[in-house]
């Protein structure tokens, strides 16, 4: 079983999405995400493995997700169209379903920077991965 924000869970997500064509963002997506590439960094602090950033790329109907330390300027999510911080209780709440994006973000329990539209592209593909993902979700520690 992986534990959420471990390498062995990126690999299982990462896995689960091979050979997988994920729709194109749709109309709303934004200039960023029209193309279907962008790059979302997710900061997250007091996981039990430390503080983490995780990064989700997106590129041409595929997703792939990388785990590093937090280090914007130089680090995996140095590249990134929108940056979101947390912690890690709120991420594996997003995570879990238990907390929209929406919810979090209207309650102040994530912080945003950069282009809200690429989010909203990132949540998209990320709801249309869920169909080839929900043996990671269910196998999933947090």
């Amino acid at each position: 079983m992986p534990r959420f924000l471990t390498e062995a869970w990126i690999e299982a997500f990462n896995g689960a999405l091979v050979g997988v064509r994920l729709p194109d963002p749709g109309p709303h997506a934004g200039l960023a995400a029209a193309e279907g590439r962008f790059t979302v960094a997710q900061e997250v602090r007091g996981a039990p493995d430390g503080d983490v950033c995780l990064v989700l790329r997106a590129s041409e109907g595929s997703l792939a997700l990388e785990l590093g330390p937090i280090d914007l300027s130089t680090g995996a999510g140095a590249d990134a169209d929108v940056t979101i911080a947390l912690d890690y209780a709120d991420a594996a709440a997003l995570a879990r379903g238990d907390l929209s994006p929406a919810e979090a973000l209207n309650a102040g329990r994530i912080r945003v920077r950069g282009d809200l539209s690429v989010l909203a592209a990132g949540q998209e593909l990320l709801l249309a991965a869920r169909a080839h993902t929900r043996d990671v979700d269910a196998d999933t520690t947090f």
